[in-house]
Formats: C-alpha cells, structure tokens, sequence
C-alpha cells in the first residue's frame, strides 16, 4: 500500500495530532518503519519528477500570427527561472495550444530544462526553447495529464489556489516528499492500517508520540441538517449476516464537476485516477480511513427499479442467470446465490463490497445523489472477488474485516464535504442497518505476563503510556500491575492478552528486545518409533522392487465414486484450493490406481507402487471431539501391461510383496476368506478374488488383499493383472517386536521335495496351506520352507490339486531322502484324516 509522507504530516497538521513524524529524515523513519510496523518494498521520491516546475500568471494571452490554434502567453513567474529570454518587462513568452488558456490565469509552468512529469520513469521528455510556427516558446503550460495527476489533457491545469507567481509548484501542491510503498501482506489483520489515519496512528505510536484522532472520527458524528427538497430512500437490508451493517443517505443539489487540485493531487500520489469531484471523495474518505464508500445517481436509481417517487435500495444474494454491466465495463451473468447484490427495487446495481454497477454511475449530469457505507462480510467479498476475478481497492479493505463501527463518522464526514464543495443538501435521514457488534472487549492483562512473553521489565505504567498514544484506553486496576485494557473501536483485532502482548511488542520495538539465547535440553530426545517403522517398511519395500509415491490427501469426488466407494462419507473441503482436490480420501488405493494408467502409457509396462500416508471418514470420526479420525495406512498395488501376458492370479503378487515384507518384519499373517465389503476403504477390492490379511492365531485384522472390481478396472482403464492391498500400519508395528530371529546358514546341503494333494473343492488352499504348515512335524535343529506351488483344477468338479513344495535342511547333518519322504507321509495321513485328502 502506498502511502505518501507529506499527506501523513498534512493530515496530523489539519487535524492537530501530532506535530512532527519524520524529525530525523525519511531514512530513519522507513527504518523504523521496516522494523516495527510493515515491510518497505519501495520509496519514491517526488522530488525529481516535479524538479523545476513553477507556478506563473499568465498577464497577456493574444492569438498567434501564424496558427489559428494557438496562443501567443507572456507569463510572470516572479524572475525565479534563468537562462531564459525576457522582455522589457521580465516577462517570458510561451506558445500554449489550449482552449482554455486565458489573461489572469495561474499555471504550471515548466521551463527549458524541465521534464514532463508523464514522461519520467519511461522515456523522459526534456522540454527546450523552440520555435512553433515562426515565435520562440520557452518550455510548455502543461496539463493536468501533463502534470501526472490526472487523464484530462483537453486544457491546461487551472490554479486555482492563492500562490504568488514563482511558487514552487511541488511545494505548493506537496508533491516534494516521498511515497513509501509498504507490503499488503503486513496488514493482513490491521484492517485500520488501511487507511491513512491508521498508518499516521501508528508512525506516532512507534515512535512514541501520543496521537489524537479528528473529532469527526467518532461513533457518534453530527450530520449537516436535513434542508433540501427530500428524497424519499428507503433500505432493505435482506442478508445481515454477509452485510452487518449497511449506512445511507440521500444529497441533491449536488454540483458534479473537476475535483480541486488538492484532492487530484492526493489521489495521483497513490496511484488513483480523478474521475469527479463526488466519486473523487469517496476514494479519497476510503483511503483517508480505510472505509470504502459508494455514490449513486439518485435518479438512475429510480429508473433502474421502476419506481416512480420512492428509492428502495437493499440487499440481497444473487440469482443464477441474472447479469451486470459494472463500472469497469465487464459484463457479469450470476452461475449461483454467493455473491452479495445491492439493489435498487429487485433490480441489481453493484456487487456489495466489490464494484458498483455502469448504469448508476455519477457522471456529469447527475444532481441527486445517495451516499452507501456499508460493511460486508469479509469471507463473502473474498469468494466474490477471486471468483470473478475483481480485485479493487474496496475489495482490499474489506477482506481484511473493517471495523462496522466507523460506518457513520465517515458518512458524516463526506456529506459534510460534499455540503461544503459541492453544493449537496442532505435530502433523507440516515439510514442504519445496524446487526455488527457494537463495541469491543476488554481486555484484562498484567505486566508480568507481557514481561515473560517479551523478556523484557516494563512497568504497568510505561505500558499504559505505549497504548495510550495509540488510543487504547488503560484503566490500572487497585494492585497497579493489573491494566484493564479498552481497545478503540477501529481496532477490532484486540480479543485476548497475547493481542496486547504483541501491540506493546510492536509499539517498543522487536529489534530493541534483549538477544538471549533460549536454555536448551541436550539429552538426546528419544526416537519416534512410528516414523522409525515406517522408514523400515519404506526400505524392505524398495529393496523388493517396488517404488514409493506421494499422492494428494485430497481427492476428486470422482474418484472416490468411480471405485464403489461413498462420497458422503468424505469430509469434504470449504475453501478447496482446487476443484480436483475437494474431498479427503476414504483409503489410499484409489490414488495409487489413478496412477496406473498414465504409467502404462508412460512405457512402464510392470511395476508396483506404494504409499504410506493417512486416510479419514466420517464413519470413524472423533465426534467428541469434532475432528475426524486419522488412519495411518500402507497401500500397495502391482499392475503389468495386458501386452506381457501375465499368466496365474495377480493376487499372488501383491501377496508376494505382504508376504516378503511381513517375512522381513518377522511377523506371520494368515489370509482369510473375505465374507463381506462394508468397509468403504476395501470397496475398490473384488470380494471372490480378495482376502483378509489377520495377524497369525489372533483374530486381529489389519487390512485386505486382493484383486480389484470389473467395474474400476474399466473405469480407470486398468490393466487386467492389476492386485494390490491396504493395510493399518500402527496395528502392524504393534505386533512388530523390533528384533528379528537369527539363524545361521548351514553347512549341509539342502533338500526339496514336492507333495500334490487331491482335495475337496470345498478346502480352502489357506486351511489346506496353514494345516500343513503347522503340521509338518520336522526334526529338531532344521531349517525349514514350505512354498504353493500350483493349484489345478480340471474336468473333476468335486476336487483339485494343490501342489506345495517342502525345502528342508539341518544345522548338524545331512538329511536323507527317506527321512524327508517319511516327514511328507506322515503330513498326508493327517491331511486326509483332516480333509479327506489324497495324495497323488
């Protein structure tokens, strides 16, 4: 935000606050600046843009010889510019193209030497003596575009004040000093600083001068008297809660025309454009005090609603398909009910809070005015504005949250400007639509509590003074180190003692806190064995070959739909910062799947990806609590293109992956047969195809594997041997000991046999494989793996054939065949007591 140094001093001088804010130059001052109230991006000096122009009164103005279009000026600038040509009677001649121009007028005149100010910065035009159809011009009379602080250029800038000729023209009009660009972000929640009143507040403050704002600035103003002809407004506010309050009033008689110099100058400094004297003071109250305002044409207000006597100006949310030409000429048609309209009948004429509308503009034919400070619900303004893409000054302000409590002494204060400038006679009572807070808290701190926070040793009284020079009022309680603090009614950000704790931070300055360095603990502090554990799983995992990813927490509804699972159960984001990233993801795999097909396509014809992260729904939310439950998850999935061929069931493969990581963890699992998919995070997952993973002899499960539905594999385009599975990983480091068994390698060969059972179609292969394995009866001091090796089922339908292997080797001698051969007939006795088992 630009702020101007000379309108800072002029503003406390008109006002008497304070008598001088920059008694050691700029630089100390954008120092202290820096460091105690915003960052500085820039300062520009005016000084070098407005060099050498001087106010002079044009004494004759005849008609040039050779050029209908032209005048022939003699100008008396008091003798104060040299090396210029005179005449008898120390006047110096300049050619003038103006309509305007006329005897007795004083101008801005730039001589031989000086820049156009328009120029300066870009390609810098140096004015010269030169000949102009035959006579000599010294310099040029310039314009108000000329001169940078407005786009009239149909005639020259009229000075209208009281100089003597010879002024400085910068220092006339203060355009001599400096322009401090201070960072929007640092305000963030100062909405108060966004208003020259604010900032002039604050230099005082740091710098430890006691302020005092204007009179006028209060809750309670005085408004020039009604005396005009009365417009009859009437307000209908139908949305208080996006516009707390809403504040009019109705002027005619109002003279609409060119803006004194003083106020086109003001703006041009931070950048405004002039428009008219009426919209001129809005902008101008809003930068002063960061409240924006808004005039209407009374009797395009009138026209717009089809009324005949009576202005009925409300609010109200917008109506899809509803349209709006706005001032800045774009063309807005509603899609939805977000955007706060204000209205003249039920016909919209502005986007409350963000720019009015083109066909109620004051122009210059317009005489009756109604006059609208309002405040709107900052949320509100801020979905409005990046949703249409309008960031204007007012939008600036009011995302910020402007202080309600302002609302009337800034209305009184143009209407009392207007009636003084303009010629504008208040024409209605005022109007306040009133449902904001009406004042602010109070505060209750103590010294040591601020002390402690800042290390530093202030009595309860330097702090009340700090406050009190920014217009906080201080009352010392009975034991005087106990304030009751009052912030001031612009200060709507003051709630709760740490807020105090960072004004008198602020106002005593951060850089003048002592630098000590904190005590520190080095004990080592213990390690976290989650994250050890999952840095664990992470490495077993890619030492197998698969590859880790980190997908978005956040998901598209879409995607959640599109693999079976509900998205209502999904806690879905307010302010997304995207479309595609609306809803929590109810599990992980579906992320995992997503990438599948663009690796496919990619080139990356076999591979496995993994992800260890958090999922959340509503199910198994902390509803005590109000926040949704966490769930720490391991998801993986394999997935080879349809062109390799793969043959077997993609199962197996991510079972092989489960398997090798559960074998690294020294943790065994079984595999159960799956009843049910109520569990919106396993819906994904084909129920015949899939199994619960459970921790070995408990009945505790930690996830599910398996292969996934037809319909998500067509609708994310998978290929055909795609598997995957998705296990809790605290349930997984809870079994997992943290010390692996340890066996050495032995010295004696090793033997494999294989065994081929004919079993009943209605054994499983997990209780044909987990009876084995537990039945096995080896000798002691052997190793021992047992692997499936084939499951086969041909034209008999009431049995198959499953095949396992038997790799057996002992630490102290080597085994024979025949004992291996008695370890397997003995298994395929008990396998068919069991299961009626056959082997063949």
């Amino acid at each position: 935000m630009k702020i101007s140094i000379d309108s800072i001093r002029e503003l406390n001088k008109r006002y008497g606050s304070v008598s001088e804010i920059m008694p050691n130059g700029i630089d100390e001052l954008v120092d202290k600046i820096g460091a105690q109230l915003g960052a500085v991006e820039e300062v520009i000096d005016l000084g070098p843009k407005y060099k050498n122009i001087v106010i002079a009164k044009v004494v004759t103005c005849v008609k040039h010889p050779n050029a209908d279009n032209l005048s022939l000026c003699k100008i008396d600038d008091g003798g104060v510019v040299k090396n210029v040509d005179r005449d008898k009677d120390g006047l110096v001649q300049v050619v003038c193209g103006a309509s305007n121009v006329r005897k007795g007028l004083l101008v801005a005149w730039l001589p031989p030497g000086a820049t156009v100010p328009s120029s300066f910065g870009k390609e810098p035009f140096v004015l010269e003596a030169r000949k102009l159809r035959g006579e000599i011009s010294f310099g040029m009379i310039a314009s108000a575009h000329e001169l940078a602080i407005s786009d009239d250029h149909k005639g020259i800038l009229e000075i209208t004040e009281d100089f003597k000729p010879g002024t400085d023209f910068s220092r006339a009009f203060g355009l001599n000093g400096h322009i401090v660009d201070i960072e929007n972000k640092m305000f963030t929640h100062r909405p108060d600083c966004f208003g020259f009143l604010g900032i002039a507040r604050e230099l005082a403050g740091i710098q430890g001068l006691k302020y005092t704002s204007p009179n006028w600035y209060s809750q309670n103003p005085s408004f020039p008297k009604l005396e005009a002809d009365v417009i009859s407004l009437k307000i209908n506010n139908s949305v208080p809660k996006n516009v707390p309050r809403f504040v009019a009033i109705a002027m005619s008689g109002v003279k609409v025309g060119s803006s004194p110099n003083w106020l086109r100058v003001e703006l041009a400094k931070v950048g405004q454009k002039s428009i008219n004297n009426i919209v001129d003071y809005t902008n101008f109250f809003m930068l002063e005090t960061g409240q924006p305002l808004h005039a209407y044409d009374a009797d395009k207000l009138l026209t717009i609603g089809g009324q005949r006597t009576s202005i009925s100006l409300g609010t109200r949310m917008s109506k899809i398909g509803e349209k709006l030409k706005l001032l800045n000429g774009k063309e807005l048609t509603f899609d939805d009910d977000s955007t706060v309209l204000i209205t003249s009948g039920d016909k919209p004429v502005g986007i409350g809070g963000v720019m009015g509308g083109f066909e109620t503009e004051v122009d210059g034919s317009t005489t009756n005015i109604v006059i609208e400070c309002a405040n709107f619900d900052m949320y509100s303004i801020r979905r409005t504005s990046m949703k249409y893409g309008l960031f204007t000054d007012a939008v600036t302000r009011f995302n910020k949250g402007q202080s309600s409590m302002q609302n009337l002494a800034v209305l009184a204060k143009i209407v009392d400007e207007i009636y003084t400038q303009a010629g504008g006679k208040v024409a209605s009572r005022v109007f306040d639509d009133n449902h904001a807070k009406s004042k602010n808290n109070v505060v209750r701190v103590s010294a040591d509590f601020v002390n402690a926070r800042l290390g530093i040793q202030m009595e309860a009284y330097d702090i009340q003074k700090l406050l009190e020079n920014v217009e906080f009022d201080i009352e010392l309680t009975d034991n005087k180190d106990e304030l009751l603090i009052t912030p001031p009614f612009w200060r709507t950000d003051i709630e709760i003692p740490e807020d105090i704790v960072e004004e008198v931070g602020r106002l005593y300055g951060y850089d003048l806190l002592p630098l000590v360095l904190p005590k520190r603990d080095l004990t080592p502090i213990s390690e976290d064995r989650e994250l050890k554990f999952k840095q664990k799983i992470r490495e077993i995992l890619a030492k197998g070959g698969a590859n880790e990813v980190l997908t978005y927490s956040f998901v598209h509804e879409k995607l959640i739909n599109s693999v079976g699972q509900d998205s209502k159960l999904a806690f879905k984001l307010k302010n997304a910062v995207s479309p595609e990233l609306q809803y929590y993801r109810l599990s992980i795999v579906p992320s995992l799947l997503d990438k599948v097909n663009s690796n496919i396509k990619s080139g990356y014809d076999e591979f496995v990806l993994f992800e260890l992260n958090k999922a959340h729904n509503k199910l198994q939310a902390k509803v005590d609590q109000g926040l949704p439950e966490e769930f720490n998850l391991l998801s993986l999935v394999y997935s080879a293109n349809d062109k390799l061929k793969r043959v077997g069931a993609a199962y197996f493969r991510a079972r092989k992956f489960l398997d090798y990581l559960a074998k690294s963890l020294d943790i065994e699992l079984e595999y159960h047969i799956v009843k049910d998919l109520d569990s919106q995070p396993f819906k994904p997952f084909d129920i015949s195809r899939s199994a619960k993973v459970v921790l070995k002899n408990t009945d505790i499960s930690i996830g599910l594997i398996g292969e996934f539905k037809s319909s998500v594999i067509k609708t994310l385009k998978l290929p055909i041997h795609t598997s995957g599975f998705e296990i809790d990983t605290k349930v997984l480091m809870h079994a997992y000991t943290g010390i692996n068994s340890y066996l050495p390698i032995s010295k004696f060969p090793k033997i494999s046999q294989d065994i081929s059972l004919k079993v009943p179609i209605s054994a499983t292969f997990a209780d044909i494989f987990n009876f084995a394995f537990d039945n096995l009866g080896t000798p002691k001091n052997t190793q021992f793996r047992l692997l499936p090796i084939d499951i086969y089922q041909g034209d008999d339908t009431q049995h198959k054939n499953i095949t396992l292997r038997l790799s057996i080797v002992s630490i102290e001698k080597t085994l024979k065949g025949k004992e291996v051969n008695t370890i397997l007939e003995n298994l395929s006795i008990k396998m068919l007591n069991k299961f009626g088992a056959i082997r063949i």
